[in-house]
């Protein structure tokens, strides 16, 4: 853990450095006042000397002064230090994260990746703030507040020597006891983020099929275990005060017994009990501070763990970052005897099994079949969302494994199953697509993907703000919008998957005509359930049980081929009646 913040306070270690010595100052200042205090009961007041008793109060006073000075500055530069570590710590996990593929996300799941990149690294940066001042203040006025006690009276001070090793063991055994308790309480937080995040996704379906108690009976689950573990950990901790209390009371009862015998007895002044009794409370009070520490220390360590399990993760898509010269871009896509399976370690069924086939640059490929058949997966696996587990993927003549990943991703545009818009104008999210298009390119781009009509008649056309996820157009304007931006990238490959499925026939027929006209030279492979969006391509493969069961035009399939027989049947199936 001592590393994960060594690395990440690269930018704020003067303020790292400088508030543990402005502590260290505040600790001197105040082990001053007692002796000073005594001083006065003990010389000042018995000699009736009013200038000395005014001195050394006015002494008192800028002890405080400076004490005060020094504890807030250091209270600024430990709030400096620990935000900027946060600061750092966050976008080093979000840098990480955007070098995961789809496995690695599905692998530590969404809501978790959220949780630790909030959760857990506030609880980090917490760490470090009480780290920088009470684990720094915490020992430093132990240990000088002990020896000083020391000397004062060797005898009392055995009343130390034989309280704390008993605080010590006590923290000890709770720590222990509680790291692992914060550590299924963190993984609590993750599945309460899971609930959450999948309702308010989801939120409309819950609407529609009028599940608001299911789901309210769904949290009220995940709620209750996350209360329960925290209440787990809670029931441990608040142990510790009447621990530390009984021993703060009984070694300041011991105290003043013995110390009260003493000074009866002459062998002891009464202002160095009244300085003892001071600095029995600031070591016993330091030892409360440790314990508090140390047990926020055991819930950051959990957090670094999980933290330290994204940072040292090795993404399942390697980027290669030196490659030979590659050929020009010009969509030629081959599969090699290509095998899929989504289990991590390389068990589990395959999904896709010995597929091999040729896109020829220009082409216009469909790909159908039942759900499940992995026409999905075939397609992601073009552009190394996940990688291939048996074959290859040539793509130009260079399999895709050779590519740098951005070069790879540039001469791909991909309209995803899930239509992804983000908060922002429909100016901005088109051009996502391609951030230099001009004006003319970006309307030509949403005339081609049928969507430049309902564009207008918004009030304020392409600089309408869409909400988050574009719930303010319906899901037809939605793939419009991401067809349109991805055809304004002009890439090489154009990947479609089931990405008509919310407009028309007569639109889709549109767009269609777009892609003859205007991305003639481009390779268009979609996926689609009709069979009036895949009937006029060069050529359709039907995918069945993990395998190609079929391929060729409409035609030949139509005479031929059994799956595609059914399809297109249940399709016509009460047409023209």
């Amino acid at each position: 853990m001592l590393s994960l913040f060594l690395t990440h306070l690269e930018g704020y270690k003067k303020e790292a450095v400088k508030s543990p010595i402005l502590i260290i100052l505040e600790v001197i200042c105040e082990l001053l006042l007692p002796l000073v205090m005594a001083e006065i009961v003990d010389v000042a007041i018995p000699s009736g000397d009013v200038s000395c008793i005014f001195r050394l109060g006015a002494e008192m006073l800028v002890l405080a002064g400076i004490s005060m000075a020094c504890g807030v500055l250091a209270a600024k530069y430990a709030a400096f230090a620990s935000q900027g570590f946060g600061g750092n710590l966050r976008q080093c996990l979000f840098d990480k994260i955007q070098e995961f593929s789809f496995a690695d996300i599905d692998r530590f799941s969404s809501a978790s990746l959220i949780t630790r990149m909030t959760n857990d690294v506030n609880a980090m940066t917490m760490m470090l703030a009480m780290g920088l001042r009470m684990l720094v203040r915490a020992p430093v006025m132990l240990i000088a507040a002990l020896v000083i006690s020391l000397r004062l009276n060797a005898r009392l001070a055995v009343i130390l020597l034989v309280i704390i090793p008993l605080m010590a063991l006590a923290i000890a055994l709770l720590m222990k006891i509680c790291t692992r308790l914060f550590e299924a309480m963190q993984k609590k937080i993750d599945g309460l983020n899971n609930v959450l995040q999948e309702n308010l996704v989801a939120i409309r379906v819950v609407k529609a099929f009028v599940r608001e108690d299911h789901e309210r009976k769904k949290f009220n689950r995940s709620s209750d275990e996350l209360m329960e573990a925290g209440l787990t950990v809670g029931m441990r901790i608040i142990a510790m005060m009447p621990i530390m209390m009984l021993c703060m009371n009984g070694a300041t009862l011991a105290v003043l017994y013995f110390g009260g015998r003493m000074v009866m007895g002459g062998t002891f002044l009464l202002g160095d009990l009244n300085a003892f009794l001071s600095y029995i409370m600031q070591v016993l009070m330091s030892v409360m501070m440790v314990a508090m520490s140390l047990l926020q220390l055991s819930r950051a360590q959990a957090c670094a763990r999980r933290i330290n399990e994204v940072l040292s993760a090795s993404p399942s898509v390697r980027n290669k970052a030196e490659t030979a010269p590659l050929p020009a871009p010009r969509g030629r896509v081959e599969f090699q005897d290509v095998s899929f399976k989504y289990a991590v370690g390389g068990t589990g069924d395959d999904v896709l099994s010995h597929i091999s086939f040729t896109v020829e640059p220009g082409q216009f490929v469909a790909i159908v079949g039942g759900t499940g058949t992995g026409k999905s997966s075939l397609v992601n696996l073009i552009p190394r969302f996940y990688d291939v587990t048996g074959g290859a993927i040539l793509v130009d003549g260079v399999d895709v494994r050779d590519y740098p990943l951005e070069e790879l991703r540039s001469r791909i545009g991909m309209v995803l199953q899930t239509n992804i818009l983000f908060t922002g104008t429909i100016r901005e999210n088109l051009m996502w697509g391609r951030p230099d298009a001009t004006e003319a390119e970006l309307v030509q781009a949403a005339k081609d993907a049928q969507a430049y009509d309902f564009i207008m008649q918004l009030p304020q056309g392409f600089d309408t703000v869409l909400t988050q996820g574009g719930t303010n157009v319906s899901g037809g304007q939605k793939q419009r919008l991401c067809i349109a931006r991805a055809m304004l990238r002009r890439p090489a490959i154009l990947i479609l998957d089931d990405s008509t499925s919310a407009v028309d026939s007569a639109t889709e027929a549109a767009i269609r005509e777009s892609f003859h006209r205007n991305l003639k030279d481009t390779t268009v492979i979609i996926i689609a359930q009709r069979i009036s969006s895949v009937q006029y391509a060069d050529e359709i493969l039907i995918l069945d049980d993990d395998h190609i069961a079929g391929r060729g035009t409409h035609d030949q399939l139509l005479a031929g081929n059994e799956i595609y027989q059914e399809i297109y049947h249940s399709q016509q199936e009460g047409v023209g009646q």
